[in-house]
């Protein structure tokens, strides 16, 4: 088994008429946290989506756990949180949570462990849609985390939180990647991006850097991450 959880080799994805996503390439190892980085509207959701395997594309290829993206045998290896969450409005958390650990084929059990892993055990039985923006976030993403998904790939889950909370789900998240869990978590917050262990830098489509914090701080030569970022874009527009 190939220690790669994600391989995208050129991919390139069009709409209107335009590359959204230009022959963007990197390989994710397993069991690792990798930030996604960027600005809103510079390909993230779409990069994200063509891992997922909903996400038509016009050319390159999406390897995922070994397999093509949106191949039948990774529906339940990956889990996947999405910006605008899908759970319904009119049930509690719980029985929103129970229906989806039975499509998902996920233990019973699974629900009040993902339900206290996102910190809502106190809201397990309020309806989703009197929930805060912030709690709706952090059910969305108890979703993805039901059954045992090999890759999560989380599209923005920490925003609308406050930091408290936030620095509880990042914690969570490098606890599963030491179970061996793979993450892909997108932000356009720099300061989450010392959290990762390998940051993807996207501006307009296209993919700047892909380093670890570190790696980037002494290519750049800075030390805040923000402006590691911003001394890239330079770099790119004076080339």
């Amino acid at each position: 088994m190939t220690n790669l959880a994600i391989v995208v080799d050129g991919l390139r994805v069009n709409r209107g008429g335009r590359d959204v996503v230009r022959d963007v390439s990197f390989e994710i190892e397993r069991g690792t946290v990798t930030g996604l980085l960027g600005p809103s509207g510079c390909g993230k959701t779409t990069l994200m989506r063509s891992i997922v395997g909903v996400q038509i594309v016009a050319g390159g290829t999406v390897t995922v756990l070994g397999e093509p993206a949106g191949s039948a045998p990774l529906r339940r290896k990956i889990g996947y949180a999405t910006q605008n969450p899908a759970i319904y409005a009119d049930l509690m958390v719980t029985e929103a949570l129970r229906y989806f650990a039975s499509v998902l084929r996920a233990p019973a059990s699974d629900v009040s462990r993902v339900i206290d892993e996102v910190g809502l055990s106190s809201h397990a039985n309020a309806m989703v849609g009197q929930l805060s923006g912030g709690q709706h976030s952090r059910a969305n993403l108890a979703v993805a985390l039901l059954g045992t998904p090999e890759l999560l790939v989380l599209d923005e889950p920490t925003v609308g939180l406050d930091p408290v909370l936030r620095d509880e789900l990042w914690e969570l998240f490098a606890r599963l990647a030491k179970q061996g869990r793979t993450l892909l978590v997108s932000s356009h917050v720099m300061d989450e991006a010392g959290r990762c262990e390998r940051l993807l830098l996207m501006r307009e489509g296209g993919l700047l850097a892909t380093d670890s914090p570190d790696g980037l701080r002494r290519r750049t030569e800075q030390t805040d991450l923000e402006q590691a970022f911003l001394r890239l874009i330079k770099e790119v527009e004076a080339a």
